[in-house]
């Protein structure tokens, strides 16, 4: 132990001994103790981890899935719209063929009662014009011929049968009796 004094550097035997039980006592006390709450403490924060790692894997799939029900419900959404959209113009188009249809029956209709009222009055006021026409074509012809026409009926009958062939549009009617290509 003599080396021991001499030499400042050297640790003493019994400090020795002593720090090496209180750092094993330490140690144990470490191990027994303090390691398996730290352990739990890690393990705990592990599983919280681990727990929030799956929570949002599984927030993921969720949103994932409401994305994909999202879109799929837009998609049936859009092709109704469509289906909406098509049968509107179809149900336009056939109204408006419908209108076009009865507009064109109405104006058919129209000049169809027009044609006819022309008709009865083309008719009537010949009718009210006969007897006037009669009365000039007498008077003109008895100017040009420069002597009174005979009977009255045979003057009324050559008239009347003049009107009625101008009526029908013939030809003959408006040339002179007796005179070729006139």
């Amino acid at each position: 132990m003599i080396l021991a004094a001499d030499n400042p550097v050297a640790p003493d035997v019994v400090e020795l001994g002593l720090g090496l039980v209180a750092f094993l006592v330490l140690l144990f006390l470490l191990a027994k103790f303090a390691v398996p709450r730290f352990e739990a403490l890690f393990e705990e924060r592990a599983a919280k981890i681990e727990g929030g790692i799956k929570q949002a894997e599984q927030a993921q799939r969720a949103a994932a899935e409401a994305l994909t029900r999202y879109r799929d419900q837009l998609a049936d959404a859009r092709a109704e719209a469509a289906r909406i959209r098509d049968e509107a113009r179809a149900e336009g188009d056939r109204l408006r063929a419908e209108l076009r249809a009865e507009a064109q029956e109405e104006a058919r209709r129209l000049i169809a009662q027009g044609e006819a009222d022309l008709t009865e009055q083309r008719g009537r006021i010949a009718a009210e014009m006969r007897p006037e026409l009669s009365r000039l074509a007498v008077q003109l012809a008895e100017r040009i011929v420069g002597e009174s026409l005979a009977e009255e009926a045979q003057r009324r009958g050559t008239v009347d049968r003049f009107l009625t062939e101008l009526e029908r549009g013939m030809p003959g009617a408006l040339r002179a009796p007796g005179i070729p290509g006139n």
